[in-house]
């Protein structure tokens, strides 16, 4: 019964550090998402510590591929020093996880207040030109997030591009996309997008977040599968001399 487990552990360990190298591949996938994302709404969230758990994340799905090669390795020939290391790896990523997990939820809470205050801004330096960073932003997020607007497609009227256009309109990238011939003129609202941006921006940042703080989750407790299994391996063979190996060779009898 005592082998059988053993055993087992061995084959979920080899089984775990494949995991571990998808497991790097999807954490780098999910890091540079943030990383591009957070470039096409750095207008409107000016922290740029927001950034730290994605470069974690990046970090982590970087040594997770060394973590899965050196598991893969001291399982296979069942060292116990490179065992050891690999737990204590495991340990070590385990905890940074659990920081990022902590920034995500610390960085996710300050959003909203990071966007109300900033947006504002955005939108007064509006001008209209393609050329212009806070207006290819802005054009973006509404054709994007189908809004228009702070809150509602009035908020324009405030704006300094409005009042100095004199033309009664709205960008273009309000337009319902349904709409031919739409130019944005305030006299037929029905064409324009009804929701404002500042909503939807504070959702899709902490939707953002949010994948950072459940993929750290998801793939800490692998890695506590993964250090459990390599203690038990680790225990059994200090103390068991009818140990065996998962992989033997001609030299044991």
């Amino acid at each position: 019964m005592g082998q059988c487990g053993i055993t087992s552990s061995k084959t979920v360990l080899v089984f775990l550090n494949l995991i571990f190298w998808a497991a790097a591949g999807i954490l780098c996938y999910i890091g540079a998402y943030v990383f591009i994302t957070y470039d096409d709404y750095d207008h409107f969230f000016e922290d740029v510590y927001t950034l730290i758990p994605a470069v974690i994340i990046i970090a982590v799905g970087t040594l997770l591929f060394i973590i899965g090669l050196i598991g893969c390795c001291a399982t296979i020939r069942e060292s116990s020093c490179g065992l050891a290391t690999f737990a204590a790896i495991l340990l070590l990523v385990f905890v940074t996880e659990c920081v990022v997990v902590v920034l995500g939820y610390i960085y996710r809470a300050k959003v909203e207040d990071e966007v109300n205050h900033s947006i504002q801004k955005v939108y007064n330096e509006y001008n209209g030109t393609n050329t212009d960073a806070p207006s290819r932003a802005i054009d973006y997020v509404q054709r994007q997030l189908h809004c228009c607007g702070i809150r509602n497609y009035s908020d324009w009227r405030n704006t300094r591009w409005f009042k100095e256009s004199k033309n009664n309109s709205v960008p273009v990238s309000c337009c319902l996309p349904s709409i031919s011939n739409c130019s944005g003129t305030l006299t037929r609202p029905a064409d324009l997008y009804q929701e404002g941006c500042e909503a939807l921006v504070v959702k899709k940042l902490k939707e953002i977040m949010m994948y950072v703080i459940s993929a750290a989750l998801t793939f800490a407790s692998i890695q506590m599968l993964g250090m459990l299994c390599a203690c038990v391996v680790l225990c059994r063979r200090s103390h068991d001399p009818a140990y065996e190996l998962l992989v033997t060779t001609n030299s044991y009898a």
